[in-house]
């Protein structure tokens, strides 16, 4: 079995440089995981905090679970969810984050093949607008001539 993507960070990889990517497992609960399996979990707009030596992803909504028990009132879609991470990992990316004025971003989610819900994690550095426009030309270059490739032949 190979990992299974169950949602991407479109607007991160847009928005930013990835200089570094590590991956993170999560804190869930079971309708979490449940709800996330089903692909009903977004990444806009999300970003990684370091607080006391560990790793939270803020912002990240999870769907509630369609068949979720009655009795459960109180659930919060854009939780803070923990990330584990080794703390040497955690070290690193809090002290560039802190240093260069850098960000860290979930990129993905998805499902490892030991069937693990596990997040990966960028450290990404902000793109002026010029940029952006730059990526954008580059990447409408590059279909333009796999476009040309497959007519040719």
């Amino acid at each position: 079995m190979e990992k299974k993507i169950l949602n991407t960070n479109r607007k991160a990889f847009h928005n930013y440089e990835i200089l570094e990517k590590i991956e993170a497992g999560a804190v869930l609960s079971g309708y979490e995981v449940k709800s996330a399996r089903k692909s009903n979990i977004s990444l806009v707009d999300s970003v990684v905090r370091f607080s006391n030596g560990e790793a939270f992803a803020d912002n990240v909504f999870i769907a509630p679970y369609e068949h979720m028990s009655s009795h459960v009132s109180d659930y919060d879609a854009k939780r803070k969810r923990k990330l584990l991470m080794r703390k040497d990992e955690i070290n690193k990316f809090s002290q560039k984050i802190k240093e260069k004025g850098l960000t860290a971003i979930p990129l993905e989610v998805y499902i490892s093949p030991k069937g693990k819900i596990k997040f990966l994690v960028g450290l990404g550095k902000g793109k002026a607008a010029y940029d952006k426009k730059e990526t954008i030309k580059a990447k409408d270059v590059k279909r333009d001539l796999a476009r040309e490739g497959v007519r040719k032949f």
